[in-house]
């Protein structure tokens, strides 16, 4: 699985004490995330032919593959972005850079709804579709013969389930998942606590209520989604029904990726915080087959990971006098690509 015979062992997160706390972490990244990059957009169609799609690239090199229909053959990083997210997320801006850094390519492959198109079709957003994963590699791999993937948060489960799903299938080479909660039920119920309801729950739900109701949808719909006030409620009446499911206990049942994981073929390192508030169990040593590295810590929040440097070092994108900063994610990301033997091409 790697050209080491070490274990991965990257950079431990150790914030200092006044920077433990969960929601401080789950927070604070949005500002202190560097200025998106110039990214190069591509639209295509998804998987069922119905709704546009944005990839938004950030290119190491210009990429020629017209002549005599040759691959590209500087890695492609691609990017599997969480509820809401996009290549303007705080992490999506943070691991642009650190791709770019290793002269690796780097594209967000946004989710139905998301990178501000509008979803055209009857479904949006679901945390357990592999096949729309699975297109939107095969669109990539058309241009490019080596892909490593990187999901965050619900695009994590749904990365983290299409390795297990389909197993020697799998067009990237290697993937990081981020955040993920790979079981959603009880996911689900951690987003019910008082604090994650009272925090994070309008952040999360108003955006994708308002997508809803853009869409063409009945009167009896519209009615029930206005009188939502918890994810999972918005999940029984829209997402789970639109997209096939019986309810949202069903959505989440079929869509975790934890019971994939002892099925996985190709390199996986799973990042999650102990003290992350999205999410609810997480995958054990017992529940992930040997090419699945899981990398639990103490700290970090939910996809938060934001440090505090004693001394002046420059972040990535950042103002010179900032001594916060997000890279410890990007840094570990790479750490692990080139870990399992993908060459750097630092520039």
């Amino acid at each position: 699985m790697s050209t080491s015979t070490k274990p991965f062992s990257p950079a431990p997160f150790k914030p200092p004490f006044w920077l433990t706390n969960p929601h401080l972490q789950s927070i604070l990244p949005k500002f202190f995330a560097p200025k998106a990059p110039t990214y190069r957009r591509e639209v295509e169609k998804d998987s069922l032919d119905e709704s546009d799609i944005a990839y938004d690239f950030y290119d190491a090199h210009p990429v020629d593959t017209s002549k005599n229909g040759a691959l590209e053959q500087t890695p492609l990083i691609v990017l599997f972005h969480g509820m809401e997210g996009s290549s303007d997320s705080h992490y999506a801006r943070a691991l642009a850079y650190q791709m770019h850094a290793q002269g690796w390519h780097f594209v967000v492959a946004h989710f139905r709804s998301c990178g501000g198109i509008p979803a055209s079709g009857r479904v949006f957003y679901n945390a357990g579709d592999t096949g729309e994963v699975h297109y939107m590699l095969q669109n990539l791999s058309e241009k490019y013969a080596n892909m490593y993937a990187v999901g965050v948060s619900l695009g994590g489960n749904a990365l983290a389930k299409y390795m297990g799903e389909y197993e020697d299938k799998v067009l990237c080479k290697g993937a990081v998942v981020i955040s993920a909660p790979v079981d959603m039920s009880s996911a689900a119920l951690s987003m019910h606590s008082f604090l994650s309801h009272r925090i994070y729950t309008p952040y999360l739900l108003n955006p994708i209520i308002k997508k809803a109701l853009a869409n063409d949808i009945t009167q009896e719909e519209i009615d029930s989604i206005k009188a939502v006030n918890r994810i999972s409620d918005f999940d029984d009446i829209f997402t789970a029904p639109r997209h096939g499911y019986r309810s949202n206990n069903h959505y989440y049942q079929a869509s975790s990726a934890l019971p994939y994981l002892l099925k996985v073929t190709k390199p996986l390192l799973l990042i999650s915080a102990k003290d992350d508030p999205f999410l609810g169990f997480t995958a054990t040593a017992n529940d992930v087959s040997d090419c699945v590295t899981i990398l639990d810590t103490e700290h970090g929040g939910h996809v938060g990971y934001i440090r505090y440097r004693s001394d002046s070092k420059q972040a990535q994108g950042r103002d010179k006098k900032s001594r916060f900063d997000i890279n410890w994610l990007p840094e570990t990301v790479s750490a692990y690509f080139n870990w399992i033997g993908v060459e750097s091409r630092k520039k």
